[in-house]
């Protein structure tokens, strides 16, 4: 029996995080049904089409971190075809796509043409290996365009400076003064102590935040204290060093902080790690 992991994570919050995300799985779902319905390939051979989508596994989100857009998306997919040769006779043939995702792009797709079990060799297998591979990478592109080119500009939120900009333009049409806030951007790492700049603060407020994990212990302190495994576990770059005082980095750098304590013995109980929210 495995055992559970407890984690408390003091935090101090020094400002909001600004952070959206959006499940775009159903959407896809239908566009994706829309676009390769509508394939068809024609060639001396005959002419194919597909008829339907059984199966469709996956999902799809985008996510805006710090006025940045990253889109997310995994799908596997069987689809059917029928194709009719030049002499009126039909065959039946499925395609299996099983790698359409952020990490490939539209020439590195997967896509194996077959014929059902049943069916007797025929040229019109060839005509969708070479004209229907290369028309079902087009479409499939089109989906990932299209998954741009219909969210982005919805969830990209204005950056600092717009709003600057904003408040700047509201306060001299309404003639009112008010303070701004400084708001600097997230420091690197370095081994000197520099001064913190100076500016209006912000009012902060501590607390605890209690996670439980559904896993090997052993296996939930190495994740959090390996680099490589926080880098895939928040999908996003991080800079960790695994030592009592070491600082480490997640998201991007949204947030970031110092190993105070790192106790392997007592994991299941109570490890604790400072982190700080810019």
């Amino acid at each position: 029996m495995s055992e559970v992991g407890v984690i408390w994570y003091p935090l101090t919050l020094l400002s909001p995080l600004v952070r959206t995300e959006r499940d775009v799985s159903s959407w896809s779902s239908e566009c994706l049904h829309r676009l390769l319905l509508g394939v068809q390939v024609e060639g001396p051979e005959g002419v194919c089409h597909l008829t339907e989508v059984t199966k469709l596994e996956g999902e799809a989100s985008i996510n805006n971190r710090k006025g940045k857009l990253f889109y997310f998306y995994e799908w596997q997919l069987r689809l059917s075809w029928l194709g009719m040769s030049c002499r009126g006779v039909k065959f039946r043939g499925t395609i299996d796509v099983s790698n359409l995702s952020d990490e490939n792009d539209e020439d590195d797709l997967d896509i194996c043409v077959a014929l059902c079990k049943d069916q007797p060799n025929t040229p019109l297998l060839d005509l969708m290996k070479t004209s229907g591979i290369q028309e079902y990478r087009r479409v499939l592109g089109k989906y990932v365009r299209r998954l741009k080119s219909e969210f982005g500009q919805g969830m990209i939120l204005p950056t600092t400076n717009a709003l600057k900009q904003h408040s700047s333009v509201s306060t001299k049409k309404n003639g009112v003064k008010t303070n701004k806030t400084q708001i600097s951007p997230a420091p690197k790492w370095s081994s000197s102590t520099a001064p913190c700049p100076t500016g209006d603060r912000n009012q902060t407020c501590s607390f605890d935040l209690k996670e439980t994990f559904q896993t090997n212990a052993h296996e939930l302190y190495r994740t959090f204290i390996s680099q490589e495994f926080m880098q895939v576990f928040t999908r996003s770059s991080a800079l960790v060093d695994s030592c009592c005082g070491g600082k480490f980095q997640l998201l991007d750098g949204s947030i970031s902080g110092q190993f105070t304590q790192l106790v392997r013995s007592q994991l299941p109980n109570h490890s604790h790690i400072s982190k700080a929210v810019p």
